[in-house]
């Protein structure tokens, strides 16, 4: 016993050896240069996210740099360049601007409160021009050339952000490709190695989205961690492996991504994945990369060693074996499993794996025409509904599960059709046919709108008629209904409305509005004395104008017009004045005279 444990412990410090040589090498090359960029912000680099941790539908693309919960932090070039690209992006980056660098890459940065004065000013009169908030704006390459450590924004909390930070990624200028900023080496120090959580099993003979995987925990020893029991037994002859990992980095509690995990089988090298770099185009992959339905149901990221079948990301590697495993005897076969982050910190989790069961009777599902399969086009048709897929619309087969409700309520011109369900996930969207099962007449054909529902979750899309169909494209599966959509938006007051139809604002700082439709709002525009007046809408619920120079004190007309996503319209007009304000002065009550008799 005791020369099989040293053994061991041999064979594990000897891979912990060879590991932080190949991944030394893996850091060196032109393509990260170190000390080339600087730290963005005049601050100490803190991380609260890193590159490639797992976010819903996408890997994390940069890094999110701490502002201590503050805004208005300054911002600076991170090296020598031109400002290329600059934009303001509601739900996703807020403010934002690329620059361009002579090395080839690109630096982004992103939730700024705002620009540089000139920048700022240079978008806001594009805004104007376009008479659009939502800009993306390509600048000529000498317009706002900049040199490392510039002043070129201020930090903020706009966009898709959930608190004031920094979001800083490196890209490739000529494909966008985003590269893992830590691996340019921007002083971080963190020497804790990343933590192994739980492992799961598949039978890799069936779909992952027809079971639920074999779960086991991990104990840390002075030798690695170990799941137990140690021993694990498969019934099926064709397995593969998830793992459940964070990484923890020096003075710092939250947990972040994993930056590689390399899969070894009885001592040899087969696959892994290595979020070094990640296409923005691929970015959605992370679906595949992850056992989707497991953390759908309320569970952990549990992160594949090996491809699904329509996984077309670059993200996994081969050294010989693609992580789907072909047990043929009943040998005791020994795994590994070594997780890494970008500083070369690693950890390995061992066990094994023996195969008892019939090896002539392998658990493959036949393909029959209930299931969808990756990699082609796919096609359900009943009388009066109908899917159609891309060949990228799947990761692995889908055991197809459809019903019809014969449930109309008010509005709705089909029956309510359920396909499968949102627990697997979708790539490419797919299209959706629906035939009315009531007459629609020619003036409320151009109302019709359709809808995805799911446990309180509700899609809308405007449906196009194809014949007697209903179309629309959806990226979901669920509950899908048409309806009729004849009743416009309602908008609300801006303010108190006086006897004489007029609005006082003089007390107002700004305006806000936030319509409401019954299916959504498409679109908002507003007028200041017949000219486009820019409301803001950074987290898409409401539209706020904050009074500027185009707004100065007096009487002004005011009109506003909502679109909702069926065409319907709403226009409303107000008469308002505005003057400088003065609270009143709050007078101390006179002191009391006193009653008293001197004595």
């Amino acid at each position: 016993m005791k020369s099989g444990f040293f053994s061991s412990l041999l064979y594990v410090l000897s891979f912990c050896i060879l590991s932080f040589s190949a991944w030394s090498q893996t850091r060196a090359g032109e393509e990260y240069e170190r000390n080339y960029f600087r730290n963005p912000l005049g601050i100490p680099m803190l991380l609260s996210a890193n590159f490639g941790e797992l976010r819903t539908d996408h890997w994390h693309m940069g890094l999110d740099i701490r502002t201590n919960r503050k805004e208005n932090y300054r911002v600076y070039a991170a090296a020598d360049g031109y400002i290329a690209f600059a934009g303001v992006r509601p739900l996703s980056f807020g403010r934002f601007l690329i620059i361009n660098h002579p090395n080839g890459l690109s630096t982004l940065y992103a939730h700024l409160k705002e620009f540089s004065p000139q920048l700022e000013e240079y978008v806001v009169r594009q805004q104007k021009q376009r008479e659009s908030w939502a800009v993306e704006l390509t600048i000529p390459e000498k317009t706002f050339p900049v040199r490392k450590g510039d002043l070129i924004a201020y930090s903020g909390n706009t966009g898709g952000s959930q608190g004031p930070h920094l979001h800083f990624e490196i890209r490739k200028t000529a494909t966008g490709e985003c590269l893992n900023p830590l691996m340019f080496d921007f002083g971080i120090k963190d020497e804790v190695p990343p933590v192994f959580a739980r492992l799961a099993m598949y039978d890799r003979g069936i779909s992952i989205y027809e079971q639920k995987p074999a779960l086991f925990t991990v104990k840390k020893t002075d030798s690695g961690y170990f799941t137990v029991p140690q021993l694990i037994i498969s019934r099926k002859n064709k397995i593969s492996f998830a793992i459940e990992a964070y990484d923890k980095v020096s003075n710092s509690a939250n947990p972040q991504g994993i930056y590689s995990a390399s899969f070894f089988w009885d001592e040899k090298p087969v696959t892994g994945f290595e979020l070094k770099k990640i296409k923005y185009g691929e970015t959605l992959y992370m679906n595949a990369h992850i056992d989707y339905s497991y953390k759908s149901g309320g569970g952990p990221y549990l992160q594949h060693l090996s491809k699904l079948p329509g996984d077309r990301s670059s993200v996994y590697f081969s050294e010989g074996g693609s992580g789907i495993i072909e047990l043929r005897d009943t040998n005791r076969h020994r795994v590994r499993i070594q997780i890494n982050d970008v500083y070369g910190n690693a950890s390995h989790l061992h066990f094994m794996v023996q195969y008892r069961g019939n090896p002539d009777t392998p658990s493959v599902t036949p393909p029959d025409n209930n299931r969808f399969v990756p990699g082609i086009v796919n096609v359900f048709r009943k009388e009066d509904f109908e899917v159609y897929t891309t060949e990228n619309s799947l990761y692995d087969t889908v055991a197809l599960q459809y019903q019809r409700f014969d449930s109309m309520p008010e509005g709705a011109v089909t029956f309510l059709h359920r396909f499968h369900n949102p627990s697997v996930p979708v790539h490419d969207p797919f299209t959706v046919r629906i035939r009315p099962a009531v007459s629609v007449s020619e003036k409320f054909k151009t109302k019709t709108v359709m809808i995805r529902t799911w446990s309180g979750e509700r899609s809308v899309r405007k449906a196009v008629w194809e014949g007697e169909w209903l179309t629309a494209r959806f990226g979901d599966f669920g509950h899908y209904q048409a309806f009729i959509d004849s009743i416009p938006p309602s908008i609300n007051n801006p303010g108190p409305v006086e006897k004489n139809d007029t609005l006082d604002l003089s007390r107002s700082t700004r305006i806000v509005f936030t319509p409401s439709d019954n299916f959504g709002i498409r679109s908002f525009r507003a007028e200041l004395n017949g000219k486009w007046l820019m409301f803001s809408n950074d987290k898409a619920k409401s539209f706020i104008y904050v009074f500027d120079g185009q707004c100065p004190y007096g009487v002004h007309h005011l009109k506003v017009k909502a679109e909702d996503l069926a065409g319907n319209i709403t226009e409303k007009t107000w008469i308002f004045k505005r003057y400088e304000y003065r609270p009143p002065v709050k007078r101390k009550p006179a002191a009391r005279k006193s009653t008293s008799k001197k004595k």
